[in-house]
């Protein structure tokens, strides 16, 4: 990929039988492309930030899974419907750097930003659900599943590392949002904004036929 401090990429992928647009933006002279379209695993719709070194997948999580996984974890069911409602994404972070180059990454959700309506607020981390839950009935055990699926606040992932999780956004279902994400990786911190990310409509779906 060519790096130069200003280029930008137009491209067309098709997936699944859907065109996918493709915005290519330059943060901290890393050229980085930002790929919409649907996960093929998920069937919803997925947005991805890419650069030679590092993908960042952000994939809808319909509040019906999220609330079914919860319950079953020993969440009643007035604290899954809330978390459900957060506006959940499966996050995939991968350091695709090749081994020997200066590619470890790290990133801090801390560090990442929501800006809706003119707002800015944080990501919920780990440590904003551990706050919420101080004052209410809440098992360990279900603690505990809720910390673990959730994306890790911070780390730091070595060539060839990956991870996933869950990220919460705290906004209603159906919201579009812009987000600010950041990382550090080949001795830079890198930022990149994607705009009109949405949060996944509270509606309830037929499973996937498997046969």
């Amino acid at each position: 990929m060519n790096m130069r401090d200003f280029q930008c990429l137009g491209l067309i992928r098709l997936g699944l039988g859907m065109g996918l647009a493709i915005l290519c933006a330059v943060r901290a002279a890393v050229a980085a492309e930002l790929i919409t379209g649907t996960d093929e695993e998920a069937q919803l719709p997925f947005w991805e930030v890419r650069t030679e070194a590092m993908t960042l997948r952000l994939v809808q999580r319909l509040p019906d899974q999220t609330r079914g996984f919860f319950l079953a974890r020993g969440f009643t069911a007035l604290q899954a419907d809330a978390i459900a409602n957060s506006c959940l994404f499966q996050t995939v972070f991968h350091n695709i750097s090749t081994q020997g180059q200066e590619g470890v990454l790290r990133y801090d959700l801390r560090d990442w930003h929501v800006n809706f309506q003119g707002d800015s607020r944080s990501v919920k981390t780990r440590e904003h659900w551990r706050d919420a839950w101080s004052g209410e009935k809440v098992s360990p055990a279900a603690r505990l599943a809720l910390e673990w699926a959730l994306y890790p606040t911070q780390q730091s992932y070595q060539a060839g590392d990956y991870n996933w999780g869950m990220t919460t956004f705290d906004m209603s279902p159906g919201s579009l949002f812009q987000l600010d994400v950041s990382w550090h990786q080949q001795g830079k911190r890198h930022t990149f904004t994607i705009d009109r990310i949405e949060c996944a409509p509270d509606e309830t779906r037929e499973p996937k036929d498997s046969q």
